[in-house]
């Protein structure tokens, strides 16, 4: 089953007077990459989520979103005023006023805009308490990203499998075309010869050893059989319910290598139209697996 590495989810879940909201969204990276967004009260459950979502995610960049919001209108901060910054701020308005004979008071709503004046301080929360909440929040995200992710995998398999199909036909041209390779390449060579000596009898054994040295030259029966059992194994793959981006992409470079040997060693310019047209459909291939996971 083929997954696509970009996708979204989103799970909400409420739990009595509080409200969970999670969004996840996947794009393509090399590696498992997880960026956590969370409120600062619930910092200590960072490294169990990371791990919830990474049993599900192998690998893309994951950015996560967590919202926690209380239906009653009460405050999950209180606020304090930081004394020891505001009377340093007061000494200072004083010590400007005297100085430089200002005559003005500070307001308190001067003070307040004034950073780090008015401290944030979190409310004490029983994270025991709330990772149950956490925990299903999550799991609904990541359920909702997986079912995209599948949707996604089903329009990339179907892309895939038109693409496979036109690489063995190409390649079904290739091998029926290959072995008139020898032939016509003995037949250049008869003539060549013929028309360069028309008076030197023509040295048959001679002629047969090097049609037979070039027939062992560009013989591609081997390349063609290695490509074969690579498309296999790529479509093998696709049914696969794991990460398998990382092995189609190797896949994907064998058979170009196998292309590119077919291609040096051919001298038929059908065979080798063909092979440019192969190499268009693994870029095409290329290109998508840079999308699964």
């Amino acid at each position: 089953m083929i997954r696509s590495m970009t996708a979204y989810g989103r799970g909400e879940h409420s739990e009595g007077d509080t409200n969970f909201t999670a969004e996840l969204k996947s794009l393509n990276n090399r590696y498992r990459d997880i960026i956590l967004r969370i409120p600062k009260t619930f910092q200590a459950l960072e490294d169990e989520i990371r791990s919830q979502i990474a049993s599900k995610v192998r690998r893309g960049r994951i950015e996560v979103s967590i919202q926690v919001e209380k239906n009653a209108a009460e405050t999950e901060y209180d606020l304090e005023l930081n004394l020891p910054l505001v009377r340093s701020l007061i000494r200072i308005f004083e010590e400007l006023n005297e100085q430089f004979g200002l005559d003005g008071k500070v307001a308190p709503e001067t003070l307040c805009q004034m950073r780090d004046v008015i401290l944030y301080k979190p409310y004490d929360v029983d994270i025991d308490a709330v990772r149950p909440a956490f925990q299903e929040v999550i799991r609904l995200a990541l359920d909702s990203l997986d079912t995209m992710r599948r949707v996604e995998g089903q329009a990339i398999e179907e892309d895939f499998l038109k693409r496979l199909k036109l690489i063995e036909a190409y390649l079904d041209d290739i091998e029926d075309r290959a072995p008139t390779m020898v032939e016509a390449y003995h037949k250049r060579l008869k003539e060549k010869i013929h028309n360069i000596s028309l008076d030197i009898e023509l040295d048959e054994s001679r002629l047969v050893q090097e049609v037979a040295i070039f027939a062992d030259r560009c013989d591609i029966t081997e390349e063609i059989v290695r490509l074969r059992s690579h498309l296999k194994q790529f479509k093998d793959y696709m049914s696969v319910d794991d990460s398998i981006g990382r092995r189609l992409d190797f896949l994907i470079q064998e058979i170009n290598r196998e292309v590119n040997t077919i291609s040096s060693k051919t001298l038929d310019s059908s065979i080798s139209a063909r092979v440019v047209e192969i190499k268009g459909e693994l870029e095409k291939l290329r290109e998508q697996v840079q999308n699964v996971e």
